[in-house]
């Protein structure tokens, strides 16, 4: 009898779990300013080992434009892992700043290599900024053509600063500061979630399986095992984005036009006419280091 108990409180707790789909933009390395091969590499394999060897499901999106002669090298690093590829254009261009015309040739040609070491063209394709178009008629063609290259559109939920954290993380002049922003990057991190797990209950009606977005860098390769950590600590499974788009949420009407790149929590919440709620900021002294380095 206790066998049988135990087992159904283990479906219960499975059944309760919350869910959620780990992508990881700008491959093959993005915000951090480090542009060497070998780093570069070094810098992949140790972001992935977790996914490797825990089997966890993850999705990378790529811009081919970046290291075009090492990419495949790099890539099939990403599939040893297990992991998917999407489209993330070519070069990363804002379609808010370019033609639309000049945009769309762009996601087309952010294809081709990792059709050939896919053995297949991607299925999801990620708006860089997560800007979907400045206007109706922008958005509207940008939607239009990646429904006819059949490409679906890649959400995220869990948007966050951690392209800031990344950014000065490597500029860290000495270890005790790099070991300060990264514990300042999981607080912020953890915030998020508890902010947008709350959210979704109040645009969705229920707390959604959610898809969060980082980069790859060095800052996501040396803090992943505690980042993972945080997602076992607050009861999450790992999921493909396939498992994460079939909850319901994602048929939500998102009727956003305009310059900005946000949560679709936050595009969700609009389209419904709620009041609008922001996510926890990134510390106010990783804010002016973060600018201090984009400065020319």
């Amino acid at each position: 009898m206790m066998r049988i108990v135990r087992a159904l409180l283990l479906a219960a707790a499975t059944l309760s779990a919350r869910e959620v789909a780990i992508t990881i933009d700008d491959l093959p390395r993005g915000g951090d300013g480090i542009r060497e091969f070998e780093a570069t590499r070094q810098m992949t394999t140790k972001l992935l080992e977790p996914f490797r060897l825990g089997k966890i499901p993850v999705t990378g999106f790529v811009n081919e434009c970046r290291r075009p002669e090492e990419l495949p090298e790099l890539l099939a690093i990403w599939r040893a892992a297990g992991a998917d590829l999407g489209n993330h254009t070519c070069s990363h261009p804002d379609p808010n700043s370019v033609p639309v015309a000049d945009y769309l040739a762009d996601i087309d040609k952010g294809e081709a290599i990792t059709t050939k070491v896919l053995g297949r063209r991607p299925r999801y394709f990620r708006h860089p900024f997560l800007h979907t178009g400045p206007d109706a008629a922008a958005k509207q063609a940008i939607d239009e053509h990646l429904q006819k290259r059949g490409y679906i559109a890649a959400p995220v939920t869990m948007d966050n600063s951690d392209y800031m954290f990344a950014a000065v993380y490597t500029a860290a002049p000495r270890p005790e500061e790099a070991k300060r922003i990264r514990a300042a990057y999981l607080a912020h991190m953890e915030a998020v979630f508890d902010f947008f797990e709350k959210r979704s209950v109040e645009v969705a009606g229920h707390e959604i399986r959610q898809i969060l977005l980082i980069h790859a860098n060095q800052l996501n390769a040396d803090a992943l095992p505690e980042l993972l950590e945080m997602l076992k600590r607050r009861e999450y499974r790992i999921v493909t984005l396939d498992r994460a788009m079939e909850d319901e949420a994602y048929r939500l009407p998102d009727n956003y036009v305009g310059p900005s790149g946000f949560s679709w929590i936050h595009r969700w919440s609009r389209t419904k006419g709620m009041a609008p709620k922001a996510e926890p900021d990134e510390p106010a002294w990783i804010l002016e280091a973060y600018n201090k380095r984009q400065a020319p």
